[in-house]
C-alpha cells in the first residue's frame, strides 16, 4: 500500500511517519521542502499549487492523508492560494488518479465560534462550521469540498477536525483540547478504511474533553491517550482553567477573539 502524506515536513507529518511505518506500506512524503526519506519512504517535492507536480506525486498511490497549505493564520490571499486552491489541485489530482480513500487535516478551527454546551453534553461531531479565522473559512471549503467529491465521485473521505497535536499539552487549554501523536496515528489508521463521508474531532479521551468522539468511534477510533496526568504540573502553573473565559470557553480559544488582528 503506498500512501501520498502531503505537508510531511510540517510538525504533524513529522510527528506521524515513524507511527505510520508499517510492513507492506509506502509513505510518499510530499513537500515543498525537500526531506531525507527513511526505510519505506520515498520523497517527492511538489507545491499543491502545480497540478503537474501533484499529478506526479499521485500516481500509483492507494490513499492520501493531507496535512499540506497554510497552518496559520494569514492574509486572505495566502490561504486562497494554499489552502483552498492547492486543495482543489490535490482533490482533482486524486480523483484523475483513481484515489478512492483520503484523510484531510482540518481544523477545530473550522468551528471555532461554537461554545462548551450548556447541557454539559459534547460538541456535536457535525457541529455547523462557525470559523473563527480565514484559516478557520478554509478548512469549512476543505469539508465542504471532501463532501462534494464523496457525493459526485464517490470517493471516501474523512476530515478530521484536529485540535492540539503535541507530545504533551503545553497549556491548560490543551487538558480539553489535547490528541496524543499515538492517538492522532489511531484515528488517521481508522480513517484510512473509512467508508463514506465523515467529520470526526481529533482529540483524544481527555477527562477534560468536551467535544464529542461519536463518529471517530463509529469509524474505528479507539483512544487509548488522556492527557489528565499532565493536568496537576499544569495547574500549578497556570493556575485552574476559568471555564467561562474565551479561551476555554470556546472552541477556537483565543483565536476568537477580536485582538487577533494581523490578517484584518
Amino acid at each position: 500500500m503506498r500512501i501520498l502524506m502531503t505537508g510531511a515536513a510540517g510538525k504533524v507529518g513529522t510527528l506521524l511517519r515513524p507511527r505510520l511505518a508499517r510492513e507492506g506500506r509506502i509513505l510518499r512524503l510530499s513537500d515543498i521542502q525537500p526531506l531525507e526519506a527513511g526505510p519505506g519512504e520515498e520523497m517527492v517535492t511538489a507545491d499543491l499549487n502545480e497540478e503537474e507536480a501533484m499529478a506526479t506525486a499521485m500516481k500509483g498511490v492507494d490513499a492520501v492523508i493531507h496535512l499540506g497549505g497554510q497552518s496559520r493564520e494569514h492574509p486572505w490571499a495566502d490561504i486562497v492560494q494554499a489552502n483552498i486552491n492547492g486543495l482543489h489541485v490535490l482533490m482533482e489530482a486524486a480523483r484523475r488518479e483513481g484515489v478512492g480513500q483520503l484523510v484531510l487535516m482540518g481544523s477545530h478551527h473550522a468551528a471555532g465560534f461554537h461554545t462548551r454546551p450548556a447541557s454539559g453534553e459534547d460538541l456535536p461531531d457535525y457541529a455547523f462550521p462557525r470559523p473563527d479565522t480565514f484559516y478557520g473559512v478554509s478548512k469549512v471549503v476543505m469539508e465542504a469540498m471532501g463532501s462534494l467529491y464523496h457525493d459526485r465521485f464517490g470517493m471516501n473521505v474523512t476530515v478530521v477536525r484536529l485540535g492540539t497535536c503535541n507530545e504533551g499539552s503545553g497549556d491548560t487549554r490543551g487538558l480539553a483540547t489535547w490528541i496524543s501523536p499515538d492517538d492522532l496515528t489511531r484515528l488517521l489508521e481508522a480513517a484510512l478504511t473509512a467508508p463514506g463521508y465523515h467529520v470526526v474531532w481529533g482529540v483524544s479521551d481527555n477527562a477534560r474533553r468536551w467535544w464529542s468522539l461519536d463518529e471517530a468511534r463509529a469509524i474505528g477510533y479507539v483512544s487509548q491517550d488522556d492527557s489528565e496526568p499532565q493536568a496537576a504540573a499544569l495547574i500549578a502553573e497556570q493556575g485552574e482553567p476559568d471555564l467561562s473565559e474565551p479561551l476555554h470557553h470556546r472552541a477556537g480559544g483565543v483565536f476568537t477573539l477580536k485582538e487577533l488582528g494581523g490578517a484584518w
